[in-house]
Formats: structure tokens, C-alpha cells, sequence
């Protein structure tokens, strides 16, 4: 367990660097460039101000928080669910999938004005919105998992005698769950910018996004960039959430011997070499 999360501590590491890396390039490029503080303000500027007003920026960070996480597992869930039926009903797969890409082909912004039309402004625009960006890299990767799972293998479980309720549970599921992280993760830094545009179009709730239109119209670059350095929190604090999800919920990818609910044998095999 200690080895694992050692591991896994790594690149979190790096995320720390580069966040670091980026501060001081932002700094570089203030000082290089001569601009001026409404044009490009320093860091400390940004998180002087994000600090002033953080008892409002609080409160609008949770609303558009609270969108994206909502969204985001509502998109999760539907991909997931919607990938598995099209792996394993090759007719719905091919009925499906000309769908799927025809609505990623349309702008997402041009998709929040209908969204406004049929369901007002509220909450619901904004969490369609960003399950709508969320469930497409999860569907592709996942169907990908399911596409790439080993024939011999398949074949092998039903020689042991598992039925297709198991062999799937057992043997395709299993090889899902790595691309289904991978689509999460895609899901997970785009999410934010979802929110922020259902708060664009259809927000009857203020958020980061209207604060961050406000702020613009008012010239007040501080708290533009005070306000993307929260999105940016958001984005990457997504995205180790999940990266960390998937380091519990893939512990063979560490280890040589398989979990405990992947050794499976069938009733009465022998357990001789």
C-alpha cells in the first residue's frame, strides 16, 4: 500500500513544479514585456486580489463547483452506461455512434441558446451542458476498452465454464476501467469550462463565469485573472481527484498478483499446477 501511494506521489510532485514553473514564467513575462497591471498584472496582484474578495469569490467558486461536479457524474455515468450497451449490442453501437459525433460536431456554445429556450435559465442548462462535453471522451474510451479486451481470454473464460454475465463482469469489465479513467480524466479538465459557459448563456445564479464577464466590463483585470486562477484550481483539482481514484481503484497496475475479485475459478476446478 506504501509502495503504491509512493508511487502515486510522483507525479503529483510534478504538478507542483509546474504550477510553480508557470507562477514564475507568468512573473518573467510581466517584467520582459513592460505591460502594464490592466493588461497583464503580476501574481501577486491576481492572488491579492482573489485574497480581498474571497468572501464573495467563495461563494460564486461553490456555485460554479457545485455545476461542475454535478454535471460531471451525471456525464460520467451516462457514457459509462451508454458505452457498455453499445459494446455489447453491436446494432445499438452502430445506430448510436453516427449521433454521437454529429453532436460533438456542433459548437457547444450554439447547443447552450436552444438549452435556454426549452429549459430556462436555471440550473438544468448548465448541467447539460457540461455533461455534454463530459460523456463523449468516456463513451470513445471506453468502447475502446471493450474493443481491445484479448479473444483468447474471452474464449478461455467460457472454456472454464463462466457464463456471459461473468465473462463479462470478470474479463471485459476489467479491461475498461483503465480507458474509462482515461476518459474521466479528459472529462474532468474540461468540465470547468462547460460550467462556465452554461453560466454565459443561461446562469440565473452568478458563478465564476458571470464574475468573470463582470469583471471584464468593468476592466478589472485583476480580477479576470484572479478568476481564472480559481477555474484553473477547479480544472486541475479535478483532474487528481480523479488521477488519485484511479491509482485505488487500479491497484494491479502496481503490483504483480491480481486483486482478489479477479482470481476467479469456477465451481470445482482443480487448484493443481
Amino acid at each position: 500500500m506504501n509502495t503504491r501511494f509512493g508511487a502515486a506521489a510522483g507525479p503529483f510532485l510534478i504538478w507542483v513544479v509546474a504550477m510553480v514553473l508557470i507562477l514564475v514564467g507568468w512573473q518573467l513575462l510581466v517584467w520582459v514585456s513592460g505591460l502594464p497591471a490592466y493588461v497583464i498584472p503580476p501574481p501577486a496582484l491576481a492572488f491579492s486580489t482573489l485574497f480581498d474578495n474571497w468572501p464573495r469569490l467563495s461563494v460564486l467558486t461553490g456555485q460554479t463547483l457545485y455545476e461542475t461536479a454535478i454535471g460531471y457524474v451525471i456525464g460520467a455515468a451516462i457514457g459509462f452506461v451508454l458505452a457498455l450497451a453499445m459494446g455489447q449490442i453491436r446494432v445499438v453501437q452502430r445506430l448510436v455512434m453516427p449521433a454521437l459525433i454529429i453532436s460533438q460536431a456542433v459548437p457547444i456554445v450554439a447547443i447552450a441558446a436552444p438549452l435556454v429556450i426549452i429549459f430556462g435559465f436555471g440550473l438544468m442548462p448548465k448541467l447539460i451542458i457540461v455533461a455534454w462535453i463530459v460523456f463523449f471522451p468516456v463513451v470513445v474510451n471506453v468502447l475502446d476498452g471493450l474493443a481491445s479486451v484479448d479473444r483468447d481470454m474471452l474464449n478461455l473464460a467460457r472454456l472454464m465454464g463462466g457464463g456471459s454475465l461473468r465473462t463479462f463482469a470478470i474479463v471485459k469489465l476489467p479491461a475498461c476501467i483503465g480507458p474509462l479513467f482515461s476518459g474521466l480524466k479528459i472529462g474532468a479538465t474540461y468540465a470547468v469550462t462547460g460550467a462556465v459557459i452554461g453560466e454565459w448563456t443561461a446562469s440565473s445564479k452568478q458563478g465564476l463565469g458571470t464574475y468573470l464577464l463582470t469583471a471584464n466590463a468593468q476592466m478589472n483585470t485583476a480580477g479576470v485573472y484572479a478568476a481564472m486562477l480559481l477555474l484553473t484550481v477547479i480544472g486541475v483539482g479535478s483532474f487528481l481527484l480523479v488521477f488519485g481514484l484511479e491509482v485505488l481503484m487500479t491497484p494491479w497496475r502496481s503490483r504483480s498478483t491480481a486483486p482478489a475479485w479477479a482470481q476467479w475459478k469456477p465451481a470445482g476446478a482443480s487448484t493443481a499446477a
